[in-house]
């Protein structure tokens, strides 16, 4: 059973690897017991999110009817053979994830199968479910049991969670609209609607998500605060970034930060964490 699950481990830990260069390096600075929950984690939301994005040629619909019923099956009986599943249930198990996170989670990618054009309240239950659950999920694993610790944390790591998802948002302008049909910003009535004024008001906002998560970040255990403000701070310099560029230069490209600049900022990020600069 031990081999198993480690297969079913490195599964997820590929799978982090492959899709985000970014979470990789930021996990890579969380103590090594926390590194295999949160790759898990990620394994599992990212496989979740690709049925939505990228099986354009399959029945979306009866996938993620399927995923949701083997994600469940496998969190009630602590198995399955799908290592993704296995390695996720055994996170969710081990650090007592809440079932309702799971359910807002599986619902956001439900609402991607129907909705083309988030409005107010829309954007706000999909953003939740979609990234700031997510982050509620990592807490858990950062908090170790410590439920107060949670409580106290847990507004910080929604933020964060909406941070990241309104930058993602703000990167795949282009192929959200032109390859899914969907306008997330509720600014956003038409895809040509995307003018300085609209991207302004967007930035303010995620200014305001980043700022109380940094808030949160400062407070987390030790052994947990670097990796996520390592995190924190590649996803800032993308809104960095975004800033300087015209509005229509946002929707013609997807912004990166290479990996040269990724390893720069951990080093100057990890002078700052040992400085206590954060």
């Amino acid at each position: 059973m031990h081999l198993f699950q480690n297969v079913c481990e490195s599964c997820s830990a590929m799978i982090t690897r492959a899709y985000s260069t970014s979470f990789s390096l930021g996990i890579l600075a969380l103590a090594p017991e926390m590194r295999v929950a949160i790759r898990n984690i990620y394994g599992f939301v990212r496989f979740a999110d690709e049925i939505v994005d990228t099986f354009h040629s399959y029945d979306k619909k009866s996938l993620l009817k399927r995923f949701k019923e083997d994600t469940y099956r496998a969190i009630e009986e602590g198995v399955s053979f799908n290592p993704v599943m296995h390695a996720f249930q055994r996170t969710v198990r081990q650090y007592r994830i809440e079932i309702k996170l799971i359910d807002a989670f599986l619902h956001s990618m439900e609402m991607d199968l129907n909705y083309k054009n988030y409005q107010d309240e829309g954007f706000q239950e999909y953003v939740y479910g979609s990234a700031e659950v997510v982050g509620l999920m990592c807490l858990k694993v950062f908090c170790e049991g410590d439920q107060s610790k949670y409580d106290e944390l847990k507004d910080s790591a929604r933020a964060l969670g909406a941070a990241f998802q309104k930058i993602n948002f703000l990167r795949d302008l282009k192929s959200d609209y032109q390859d899914r049909g969907r306008l997330y910003f509720p600014q956003v009535k038409f895809f040509e609607h995307f003018d300085l004024q609209v991207k302004k008001q967007i930035e303010m906002d995620i200014e305001k998500d980043f700022e109380k998560a940094l808030n949160g970040i400062r407070k987390l255990p030790s052994d947990s605060r670097f990796g996520v403000y390592i995190a924190y701070i590649y996803f800032y310099r993308l809104l960095q970034k975004i800033h300087k560029m015209e509005p229509k230069k946002v929707m013609q490209e997807r912004i990166r930060v290479s990996n040269p600049e990724k390893i720069a900022l951990f080093f100057s990020s990890w002078f700052k964490f040992r400085m206590n600069l954060l």
